[in-house]
């Protein structure tokens, strides 16, 4: 399945979810929201719409359909997969530094980001949502951002402050962390008072100074697997 199909698949999933009829004996899709989405991507497997993906079954991936819809329905959720996503797209593009294609380590990227993320409460699961379903969803939004097209803007911004740090800390390839994480914490105190960065209520400053110095060691962990030495 191709990234721009599943964003169009996940808008009709979560219409379809809304608009769901009222449960009849006759007809098994209608019986529940879930059951709705799940037959949604039965049909859209057997007609092409969507193709299997993640080395999934058929079943897994209907499973995988009412996360999404979960997902889609829940704003802040999804708001956070779409600026992570396009932050890694922009920073931290597949490749090595020689431009070498290196898709495992832009993954392994996102995928640490998610966990970062969930952990500090930046991402909230829906119900019916693992972390890995939080994973596949943004690895799908990240491969329709790999190749963009027209105009884009430089939504890496944060990942490449963190990275300076990062930089300025590291000497003959190795990170020294007790002044980066000084650095990074400094860096997004000023910011939360200088209302730069404005934290909803359920974040605490604290978290996300812990997510930022764990975005720091996904950097640099992603550095080291591409041979950058800064993004």
């Amino acid at each position: 399945m191709t990234a721009n199909k599943l964003i169009l698949a996940g808008v009709c999933l979560a219409a379809a979810v809304l608009s769901v009829p009222r449960p009849t004996p006759a007809q098994n899709c209608a019986s529940a929201p879930n059951a709705a989405v799940e037959c949604f991507m039965g049909n859209a497997v057997h007609s092409n719409l969507l193709t299997l993906q993640f080395g999934m079954t058929l079943a897994q991936f209907k499973t995988y359909g009412v996360s999404v819809s979960k997902i889609v329905q829940t704003p802040t959720t999804s708001l956070a997969a779409v600026v992570l996503a396009s932050a890694v797209a922009d920073a931290m593009p597949a490749t090595n530094a020689d431009g070498s294609a290196n898709a495992a380590a832009q993954t392994a990227a996102m995928n640490a980001i998610v966990d970062a993320a969930v952990a500090n409460n930046f991402m909230v699961l829906p119900a019916d949502t693992t972390s890995q379903d939080m994973k596949w969803f943004s690895l799908d939004l990240l491969n329709a951002m790999n190749t963009p097209n027209g105009i884009v803007l430089s939504p890496g911004t944060m990942l490449r402050m963190i990275d300076s740090y990062v930089v300025s800390s590291t000497t003959n390839g190795t990170v020294n962390w007790t002044p980066a994480n000084a650095g990074i914490a400094t860096m997004m105190t000023n910011l939360a008072s200088s209302g730069l960065l404005k934290l909803p209520p359920t974040i605490a400053q604290a978290q996300s100074i812990q997510f930022a110095q764990s975005l720091a060691q996904v950097i640099a962990t992603y550095k080291t697997a591409t041979g950058r030495t800064s993004l």
